[in-house]
């Protein structure tokens, strides 16, 4: 009421100087005191966002300055040109945030807030005000639970009653805010946040439990039209075309999103990032092994018109889904689990079966053992499940099997996973059974089962790895996942899982008879494979049987007598074999007391061109007891190392100046390389890619390769190094490369 009054004093200026005549009759009755002129109507001349101050502050200036990038539950700031000075209560600012297609409070999606002098908690606010002549500097609150995305910012200009004006501020991106303590992504250690967040570049962990190889990966998540790729996933997705008023309303939720971004990087249920291929023909796009980085994969989404990218594998998967999280916002990690199991009937058992001759066969049933599965670790706040279930969740983009209908699986809690907690959502018990299930190895022989070669109750889940924080070494994390393996709180889960898994179908595997009826006999030797040297691509494979007596029931301390058969297939990545590329058959006389030693030559020839691109190659026996027809196996899986490259930086390194890198690489196999070609890659270091062909490398010979780089941005960076050739698909290498600042010159 008070503004209306002084509003009609101002009108009704003659009324006031006769009273002012008749108050102060000593100034004369030709005195009048100084009418005060009409107030212009505010009007917005300019808008400052501040993007370079509030990205900073928000730590998001590695995606650029020129657009404002803000993380939510924190206060950023701007400023307001107006033709005069702002009064605060009689001048009105109403500003009006909204995201999505069709805005609405009810949903979360659009908010309206007047500037008031303090915020009023975690709800949208416009505080803290600095008048500055015709400038006004108000800090604008965003609540840790908002949904994020890209908005538009509005100004709605009022005076008392007068006719509001709406002018346009501009637009903004909110993302998920790990730094503030009522994000449900909050991650309450500097440390962590500058490797799960900042760091953009990072290791994917492959090959096989006892070969296993760091693979650097270009994340890129800051490069700046990535973030626009992002939101252009969530858009594309299942969710987003059936409802997109819906699913915008639900983008507060890291839960949510994970779930999205899980489906939307395969293409199995729609226009997703990517095509998975595990055959072995690329020729229609590229090799999964192929790949530096994201980057590459996301821009080609994006400009293709949003078709899915040929084509990717596990590892591929979860490194372009790592890009995207921690762009969004969530602490994200890669995890590599070797021997994983791929269980589809949900009985925690894989069987597979060799026949006499030691050869691998084939199965119809869908379950397998990966050599390694990657995945993806979110870190987040479970609302949705009982306390305790908060930190680490399994995203897995790779897609095996749907989840309520889609191809997608996750968030699963660690912790519920080593519990064996697996009745709580999403998909704990198939991520379970990933690292727990038993592996059942089987003799097979005229059309069916025979007798259990192995029942093996640790070999599934072997070395869980990811980065180690502030390293480039592995971290091994397979106790998060499980209790030891034979410990009796290990196999005390693992029965609580089973009974939970087990009880709706009373039923596991085809032979579970069989199987309950225990594992194989005591045997009456022992047999391992070792490796005389180190084996390498294009050399000649040289084992070493070792055999050796113990007791048994049957034989007690007597000789006995073997035939081993042994067989050398190409390994596949999912598990499954080749036909036999080599064989040979042995003959064993056993004394007890005594130990066989006994070299095996696999020649190169045998598998120049029988391997997969990965060069994998399981040489499996079974030993076949003469008296009593019992038998044994023994198993040896080979990574054959390919050369390797050399990276030597020529001196410091400064944001754009030339650079010198140069790449050595010496054949050190006995054929050559053809038609190579090198790609590097590196955010910070490079825009983009750069491409060369470098033609055949005779064997024997080096090359030596120098380009010259222009660095793009300042701090800790990483230069990824590909060499593929016809025969060779992955020769990779890495630098860490710190760039300064430029001086002045």
């Amino acid at each position: 009421m008070a503004e209306r009054v002084s509003l009609v004093k101002i009108l009704d200026c003659g009324a006031r100087q006769a009273i002012d005549r008749v108050r102060e009759p000593q100034l004369g009755n030709d005195w009048s005191p100084p009418c005060p002129l009409p107030v212009a109507a505010l009007e917005l001349r300019s808008v400052d966002l501040q993007s370079p101050r509030n990205n900073k502050e928000h730590h998001t200036q590695e995606m650029g300055l020129r657009r404002l990038i803000v993380r939510r539950g924190q206060s950023f700031g701007l400023q307001l040109h107006f033709n005069r000075p702002f009064h605060f209560g009689t001048d009105y600012l109403t500003f009006v945030a909204e995201t999505g297609p069709a805005p609405k409070e009810l949903l979360g999606t659009r908010a309206t807030f007047s500037l008031t002098q303090a915020r009023k908690g975690n709800v949208w606010s416009a505080f803290d005000f600095t008048i500055d002549t015709n400038s006004l500097l108000v800090a604008l609150f965003t609540p840790a639970n908002a949904v994020i995305g890209p908005y538009t910012l509005k100004l709605e200009i009022s005076q008392g009653q007068s006719h509001s004006v709406v002018h346009p501020l501009g637009t903004f991106i909110l993302l998920f805010n790990p730094w503030n303590a009522e994000d449900d992504v909050y991650l309450p250690s500097e440390i962590l946040l500058q490797e799960y967040i900042m760091m953009d570049y990072g290791f994917v962990y492959k090959g096989h439990e006892r070969f296993i190889t760091a693979w650097p990966w270009n994340y890129g998540q800051f490069e700046e039209d990535i973030i626009d790729i992002c939101f252009e996933i969530l858009n594309k997705s299942l969710y987003f075309l059936e409802n997109p008023s819906k699913d915008y309303s639900q983008r507060n939720d890291p839960v949510y999103i994970c779930r999205v971004v899980s489906a939307m990087i395969n293409s199995n249920d729609d226009s997703g990032v990517l095509q998975g291929n595990w055959g072995e023909d690329y020729s229609r796009g590229v090799s999964p092994l192929e790949w530096n980085g994201s980057v590459a994969i996301l821009r080609q989404w994006s400009a293709r018109g949003r078709q899915p990218v040929k084509y990717g594998q596990c590892w591929v998967f979860a490194a372009v889904m790592c890009t995207v999280m921690r762009c969004l916002g969530v602490p994200t990690r890669v995890v590599s689990s070797f021997r994983s199991a791929h269980n589809m009937d949900g009985n925690l058992t894989i069987d597979t079966y060799y026949d006499q001759n030691a050869e691998m066969l084939p199965t119809r049933k869908r379950d397998k053992i990966w050599n390694f599965h990657v995945w993806n670790e979110c870190w987040m706040i479970r609302k949705d499940l009982p306390p305790g279930y908060n930190g680490w969740q399994v995203l897995d983009p790779t897609p095996q099997q749907t989840s309520s209908g889609l191809f997608c699986c996750g968030p699963a809690s660690v912790k519920a996973i080593r519990e064996g907690e697996v009745h709580l959502p999403y998909d704990t018990p198939f991520v379970y059974a990933e690292v727990n299930a038993d592996e059942v190895i089987w003799l097979f022989g005229n059309g069916q089962a025979q007798e259990i070669l192995v029942h093996n109750t640790s070999s599934i889940g072997k070395e869980i790895s990811t980065k180690m924080v502030g390293s480039d070494q592995r971290q091994n994390i397979t106790s998060s996942y499980k209790y030891p393996e034979g410990s009796p709180e290990e196999r005390s889960v693992f029965m609580k899982a089973s009974r939970k898994m087990l009880a709706p179908r009373r039923a596991s595997s085809p032979f579970l008879d069989l199987l309950g009826s225990g594992g194989p006999e005591d045997q009456p030797a022992q047999l391992q494979l070792h490796l005389a040297r180190t084996p390498e691509w294009g050399q000649d494979l040289m084992l070493t049987l070792r055999a050796w007596r113990v007791p048994d029931r049957v034989h007690s301390r007597g000789s006995i007598s073997l035939v081993v058969r042994f067989s050398a297939q190409a390994l596949l990545h999912q598990g499954g074999t080749r036909e036999p590329l080599w064989r040979q058959t042995v003959h064993l006389n056993l004394d007890f007391g005594k130990e066989i030693q006994l070299p095996l030559l696999l020649p190169y020839d045998n598998y120049r061109n029988k391997l997969t691109d990965e060069k994998l190659i399981r040489v499996s026996g079974i030993a076949k007891v003469e008296d009593t027809g019992r038998s044994m196996l023994v198993l040896k899986d080979i990574s054959l190392e390919p050369p390797h490259l050399s990276i030597e930086v020529s001196k410091r390194a400064e944001v754009g100046k030339a650079l010198s890198v140069h790449i050595t690489l010496t054949n050190t196999l006995t054929v050559a390389l053809s038609n190579c070609t090198m790609v590097l890659e590196g955010s910070g270091l490079i825009d983009g890619q750069i491409s060369k062909n470098i033609g055949t490398l005779v064997a024997g010979h080096t090359i030596q390769i120098q380009v010259d780089l222009y660095p793009i941005k300042t701090g800790r960076r990483q230069l990824q190094v590909l060499i593929s050739s016809k025969e060779i698909k992955e020769i990779k290498g890495y630098r860490d490369i710190f760039v300064a600042a430029s001086r002045a010159s």
